[in-house]
């Protein structure tokens, strides 16, 4: 198989998206010279099962890349962190939601998730670095969220700014974590842990409905 099939392959072992990025920009030092990433989603919640898919797909990409002769890291879900790892001290510098937007799978949401044209905000990902010379998809330059403020207005804990993600301004401050982490440490847990997901439930794109992201709009009280 050549080096081009690999996206083919990881679909084909189960992935729902596959891109191919060019990341030189958003690398630390230590590993700039795996300047590409194959950026792996599967549509649906995280949980046990979706991780241990994920983890195949990392090992299919991994075995793959290394019969070919390539230098690879694989950088798990963000869920499935193993504290003390080289990996871990990875997780601050290299996210999987800039693999993801710089090879065309999503742009980021005012709900602070990456958001796909046709699966919302509701993959999973991982990512691969390599120095494979994969062919770069086209990137996500701006967000596709156009007026639409469902998020922002119904968020139950008032934690999203309703500020705008564009590949210049990559990291607005989006979230405030302390009331997000505020309110689920106050609501009704499922499976042992706080539960709220309002955000990704309330998206448009997520609840695959027709929409037109120029002329969405929600009016609630004092909205003007």
């Amino acid at each position: 198989m050549t080096l081009s099939g690999l996206k083919q392959y990881l679909i084909k072992e189960g992935a729902t998206v596959v891109g191919y990025a060019e990341v030189d920009e958003a690398l630390p030092a230590e590993i700039s010279h795996l300047n590409r990433a194959v950026s792996i989603g599967v549509d649906r919640n995280l949980n046990a099962d979706t991780i241990r898919i994920l983890g195949k797909l990392l090992k299919t990409a991994e075995t793959f890349l290394r019969d070919k002769g390539f230098r690879f890291l694989c950088i798990p879900p963000d869920s499935d962190r193993i504290s003390g790892t080289f990996v871990s001290k990875l997780y601050k510098l290299f996210s999987h939601k800039v693999a993801a937007t710089c090879s065309g799978l999503g742009w980021i949401g005012r709900n602070g998730l990456l958001i796909n044209p046709r699966y919302g905000p509701r993959l999973s990902l991982v990512t691969v670095l390599t120095d494979a010379p994969l062919e770069p998809d086209f990137p996500i330059e701006e967000s596709l969220c156009g007026v639409c403020r469902l998020c922002v207005h119904l968020c139950p804990s008032g934690a999203l700014s309703g500020e705008e993600w564009s590949r210049e301004n990559p990291f607005p401050e989006l979230i405030d974590f302390s009331k997000c982490y505020s309110y689920k440490a106050n609501s009704r847990a499922v499976a042992g842990k706080p539960n709220c997901g309002f955000c990704i439930n309330i998206c448009p794109y997520g609840r695959r409905i027709p929409r037109d992201t120029n002329t969405v709009r929600v009016t609630v009280e004092g909205d003007e």
